[in-house]
């Protein structure tokens, strides 16, 4: 297996990236190709001991910047996010990785790879941790302006998804919206909730913001827009929660006690709330593998998402995700005949 890494995406690049890939290799038992300046990634690999690890660069002499927009994907045709997706369309790679520019990633993705057939708009898709275990969140941020099929296509994957890499029979999806009850939500929600009722998929109803952490839903569908200002309010209130913990606990002599004792305790929460554990976003219903990190991912974060990237190509989620796709559009056709 060979996985494609983009050495130049995200804040850190590419020292982070070359060191995640670095650990990936040895962990994983697998190749990485680095797709990126070939000078500046020899420069951090020498840095590191990388004896046992299968590590190949790709030169591409373009970098696209994290607040660069379309014209820079359309007029960098070096780049570094375009070569990589490039090697998994002509099948060097079986597998591309990057911490970059998710709005890049998603346009070549789109672009040179298309989507599966029978899929309108691929989507991001999340694990999260919940009380219980884990929750895929789809889409987080891949398409703004959704309509009623689109939500339910997203549903499709996400059980797919679900159901080829965690083992989960009959995953539970849920719908995010405004209130549990079927009424509840805008025209767009209410049509998909009917859309949905009537699929042969399990699924359980809306459910609302609080409900990405309770374990009520193995999978929440929602439009890209509403996923991604739930992600990122979460991401924020844990950042804020830390940091006030931390300063609290500077001002009291008995609170650092209490710290000291529960440090080991606390690791382990923060382990289990830590993107790096869970490697990136899944960018489901495109011919080929893809995830795509947090743009300030450190080496772990980059070794956990290519390890991400092998488990979706050994459990041939794709093809998977074709098949159900195919499937429920038979189903749906034979319903409404």
């Amino acid at each position: 297996m060979k996985v494609a890494v983009d050495a130049m995406g995200g804040d850190f690049a590419p020292r982070v990236t070359v060191e995640g890939a670095v650990k990936a290799s040895k962990e994983y038992n697998i190749e990485v190709l680095l797709v990126g300046v070939e000078d500046l990634i020899k420069k951090e690999f020498a840095k590191l001991n990388h004896s046992r690890a299968r590590v190949n660069v790709i030169n591409a002499t373009e970098a696209i910047g994290m607040g660069e927009g379309i014209l820079s994907f359309r007029k960098k045709k070096k780049s570094s996010i375009r070569v990589g997706t490039q090697l998994v369309k002509d099948g060097e790679a079986d597998a591309f990785v990057s911490i970059g520019n998710t709005a890049a990633v998603v346009y070549m993705s789109r672009k040179i790879l298309g989507a599966l057939k029978g899929v309108d708009k691929p989507a991001l898709s999340l694990l999260v941790p919940n009380l219980k275990g884990l929750t895929l969140l789809i889409d987080v941020g891949a398409n703004v302006n959704c309509r009623p099929h689109h939500l339910e296509q997203f549903a499709v994957m996400g059980h797919t998804f679900m159901k080829s890499v965690l083992g989960i029979k009959t995953p539970r999806i849920g719908l995010m919206s405004v209130g549990e009850e079927e009424t509840k939500g805008n025209e767009l929600t209410k049509e998909a909730f009917d859309r949905l009722e009537a699929s042969p998929l399990n699924f359980i109803g809306n459910v609302e913001g609080k409900d990405i952490y309770s374990g009520k839903a193995d999978v929440i569908v929602s439009d890209g827009f509403t996923g991604n200002v739930a992600l990122k309010v979460s991401e924020g209130m844990v950042e804020t929660f830390f940091y006030m913990a931390r300063t609290e606990v500077m001002k009291n002599f008995f609170a650092k006690i209490g710290f000291f004792l529960m440090k080991r305790n606390l690791k382990r929460i923060y382990k289990k709330i830590d993107y790096s554990e869970y490697g990136g976003a899944q960018l489901l219903g495109i011919n080929g593998v893809c995830i795509i990190g947090h743009g300030r991912s450190n080496s772990n974060a980059v070794k956990s998402a290519v390890g991400l990237a092998r488990d979706f190509v050994l459990n041939k989620v794709q093809d998977k995700i074709q098949q159900e796709i195919a499937e429920l559009s038979h189903r749906l056709s034979e319903i409404e005949g």
